[in-house]
């Protein structure tokens, strides 16, 4: 196995890459700080915040629960997700009951090849009497949107909505509309029908914090399902109870971003994004060829952000290295490109991505 180079390190001659993974150097490992780490009382009130989201979800979504982890982290985080699965399986629900627990407000978008970009970030409208345009504001302008088939709106729509995930504001005549904080949009595709839809370029993938794959439940699942259905607790008009605040949602932001992560496991993420894009003398010429692009620095930045809401999830004030291998394929599934040799022998990025884990040290 061929050495990679390591930041930061005095020599250009990297270490043995069958020992530790060496940390960067004090000139690399120095910076801005945060403004404290996370203490004791900060991790008790995010596990009781948390514990409160978890317990008004469970209220209506019936198992789901690396969905459930999928979301939370995007909105610890301040990302937004892609979910993508066959039509059914509590997507929008999932989706509408955390705005319902966060007491935030909600707007669902149904992505169609006529959709207009002015139909997602809003436009003026000529007002007769006044004589003058108004502005009215699209359903971006929400706390949780739920982007519904994506894939089915047109390359310039896509654009639109994925701007307005990226700068978090539109403009519209000329005048910049801030979004509302926190803003999580909440992206789906569908896998098994590709008539009429749009793949999302490469770039625009590339905005989505994670990407989740949504599984079908359960048969005990599926079970509990169809209780819930004659109880009437999945009527779409029965919503749940507001359970936290915006201004909880801000204090969870606000903890995570002060959970500690090691130089040593900044190294790590930093060890792995370089050989997802050199493959090669890492997991071997056979496998490596059917890497068509690897991870951009989003991807070390989606890790770092991820693996900090993660160790809060798991009541913990610091990363682990577990926590970046849990990401793994969240992060990197939609950033790691296959290529079409790979697709037609059946190989899938998963597959790929846990040998390139397995060809770095765990620090």
């Amino acid at each position: 196995m061929t050495d990679f180079p390591i930041p930061g390190s005095a020599s250009s001659t990297p270490p043995s890459s069958t020992s530790a993974p060496a940390s960067p150097s004090a000139s690399a490992s120095t910076g801005p700080a945060p403004a404290g780490n996370a203490s004791a009382s900060d991790l008790a009130r995010a596990q009781r915040i948390l514990q409160v989201i978890t317990d008004s979800y469970s209220t209506k979504m019936v198992g789901q629960d690396r969905l459930r982890t999928s979301l939370l982290i995007s909105l610890i985080a301040g990302g937004h997700i892609l979910l993508e699965s066959v039509p059914g399986l509590a997507k929008t629900t999932a989706a509408s009951t955390l705005a319902d627990t966060v007491k935030a407000s909600f707007k669902r978008i149904q992505c169609t090849p006529d959709l207009l970009p002015s139909d997602i970030t809003g436009s003026q409208i000529y007002d007769a009497a006044t004589g003058t345009f108004r502005t009215v504001l699209g359903p971006v302008h929400a706390n949780f949107v739920l982007l519904d088939e994506i894939n089915r709106s047109s390359a310039k729509t896509q654009s639109a909505m994925l701007e307005a995930m990226q700068e978090r504001q539109t403009t519209i005549g000329g005048e910049v509309h801030a979004l509302p904080k926190p803003f999580l949009v909440i992206a789906t595709q569908n896998p098994i029908e590709q008539e009429g839809t749009y793949e999302l370029p490469e770039a625009q993938m590339d905005r989505f914090l994670l990407k989740e794959i949504v599984e079908y439940p359960s048969p005990a699942e599926e079970f509990e399902i169809l209780n819930r259905i004659d109880s009437g607790v999945l009527n779409p008009d029965r919503h749940v109870p507001s359970a936290i605040t915006l201004d909880d949602v801000h204090d969870l932001q606000d903890i995570a971003s002060r959970v500690y992560i090691d130089p040593a496991i900044r190294n790590y993420i930093v060890q792995l994004a370089y050989v997802t894009r050199n493959p090669g003398p890492y997991i071997g010429e056979d496998r490596a060829r059917f890497i068509k692009y690897g991870a951009s620095p989003r991807a070390s930045i989606a890790f770092l952000q991820a693996s900090r809401a993660l160790a809060l999830l798991s009541g913990r004030t610091h990363v682990l290295p577990e926590d970046i291998r849990a990401l793994r394929h969240l992060v990197l599934r939609h950033r790691v490109l296959l290529t079409f040799e790979a697709d037609a022998e059946g190989i899938r990025s998963e597959e790929i991505i846990d040998q390139i884990f397995a060809s770095v040290p765990t620090p």
